[in-house]
């Protein structure tokens, strides 16, 4: 799950004079320093910034009502079989995508 958009970093970017960002693996983002030869990850405070003041990414929003929906959907399927399996994957599909929301630390 994409944690960031990339016109977020983009733009931290620009103000901060990094330049040529690139996400290494999933949200892991690489760019060349004010003076740089070498790209350096761009640093963890910065990411968290982002985060907080840009809040959820697009990729999370879809996810986070694609969880609302499946379990809607599931609970009522629940009541209309009388039987408790379509609550339990409900809660595992939710489980997955709460894991997912966790912004991992490098």
């Amino acid at each position: 799950m994409r944690h960031y958009c990339d016109e977020w970093i983009q733009e931290w970017c620009y103000d901060n004079g990094w330049t040529d960002p690139v996400m290494n693996p999933v949200n892991h983002y690489w760019a060349f320093p004010p003076g740089g030869v070498m790209p350096q990850p761009i640093p963890m405070d910065a990411l968290r910034m982002i985060k907080v003041e840009k809040g959820l990414s697009r990729h999370e929003k879809r996810w986070i009502t694609l969880a609302g929906i499946m379990g809607i959907a599931l609970v009522g399927l629940s009541c209309w079989l009388n039987n408790p399996m379509p609550l339990v994957m409900a809660f595992a599909f939710t489980a997955f995508i709460a894991a997912g929301l966790d912004v991992d630390e490098f």
